[in-house]
């Protein structure tokens, strides 16, 4: 552990030892990295074999009416209401499916885990979930599937075999690009920054912030990373977290990463009431509406996200092509209604697409 810390914090021009005292390396997870090019080029897409678990006996479910739960991280969130909107409007259209939301109102894996061994008890045909963390929620996945229930997820994944398929709203090493060359942009290419995530165990994060490791090395190797906390995405937590950053760090914090949709706006306001903006760039995931007050005042120049309406939307379609027989192991895409065909990547991956930057000239004609 010791070796990864020297390793990453020389990567990011951290050599001297009042640096390293303080920087260590927390957040990212220890997966391989695929950062990628800094001109742009895309990535190849790795091709492998289906690597997603099997239902035990499940019903013949083509075409008839199923019911599906979806448990997302958690519920009261601007993030998951728009999933949940998702999800929603593909039920609707698809017209065999009667789907609600469900969950905990915080972002603990423990009381995920018991809201999903509750239906998987009370019966239902399929689970949507997003992950708090992608190992301990595995046992109880697998028992759904046990139980002969199709088991999707998206947003923030499981180990493979413990859901079918997982829909990914964009690649990890796209989003982390897209976030490091923002703040590159905003706060120069020698910025110390700091990032606030949920938890160290949130698998999206975890991948994102490891890729983003691998490519700020790569192509912004002059980049400082100062630190990483926890806020469990809450809202006073997150503020908090960022307002200790600012404290702690003074002139030397050039940038905040937020990486939840609670994250960002609450640095953002931590910025704001430090009379901050133009000083430290805040660039993150966040939904618009989040986000506009900030972007018009000039605080935050660009949000990075993908549409988490479509996100729910697809995830509900590779449920139902899932419980339908028509998305198969070996598939390469999947007909997802209105989005047309979305890529099947990485095994047992959807892809939604490419993440999305919002700033001034467009954050307007957004409403989620």
């Amino acid at each position: 552990m010791l070796k990864k810390t020297l390793l990453l914090a020389a990567c990011f021009g951290l050599v001297s030892g009042a640096a390293l005292a303080q920087s260590t390396w927390t957040g990212g997870d220890e997966l391989p990295t695929n950062p990628l090019a800094c001109d742009g080029t895309p990535g190849a897409v790795v091709s492998k074999d289906y690597d997603g678990g099997v239902p035990t006996n499940a019903p013949d479910r083509a075409g008839k009416k199923i019911t599906v739960v979806d448990i997302p991280k958690l519920i009261g969130v601007g993030y998951f209401a728009a999933t949940t909107k998702g999800i929603q409007e593909a039920a609707t259209e698809l017209g065999n499916v009667d789907a609600k939301t469900d969950g905990p109102t915080k972002a603990n894996i423990d009381e995920q885990i018991t809201f999903i061994d509750n239906y998987i008890t009370s019966g239902v045909d399929g689970i949507l979930f997003a992950a708090n963390d992608p190992v301990a929620i595995a046992p109880v996945l697998k028992k759904a599937l046990a139980a002969g229930i199709n088991v999707v997820g998206y947003d923030a994944n499981a180990t493979p075999d413990a859901r079918q398929w997982f829909v990914n709203q964009a690649e990890f090493n796209g989003i982390a690009k897209s976030l490091i060359d923002s703040m590159a942009k905003e706060a120069g290419e020698d910025a110390s920054f700091a990032i606030v995530t949920s938890t160290f165990t949130t698998p999206n994060q975890a991948r994102w912030i490891a890729e983003m490791a691998a490519y700020a090395a790569k192509c912004h190797p002059n980049m400082k990373w100062l630190e990483t906390v926890e806020a469990q995405e809450d809202n006073v937590l997150s503020f908090n977290q960022a307002s200790t950053l600012i404290n702690k760090y003074g002139d030397q914090l050039k940038g905040i990463f937020g990486m939840t949709s609670v994250a960002t706006p609450a640095a953002a306001e931590a910025v704001t009431q430090a009379n901050q903006c133009g000083k430290i760039a805040i660039v993150g995931l966040a939904t618009p509406n989040a986000m506009k007050p900030y972007v018009e005042k000039d605080c935050v120049k660009s949000v990075v996200l993908w549409n988490p309406v479509d996100l729910g939307y697809a995830a509900m379609q590779v449920l139902r092509a899932t419980a339908d027989g028509t998305l198969k192991p070996g598939a390469t895409s999947v007909k997802a209604g209105k989005l047309g065909e979305l890529k099947v990547v990485n095994g047992s991956e959807i892809l939604l697409g490419s993440p999305f930057v919002f700033d001034k000239s467009n954050i307007g004609q957004f409403d989620f």
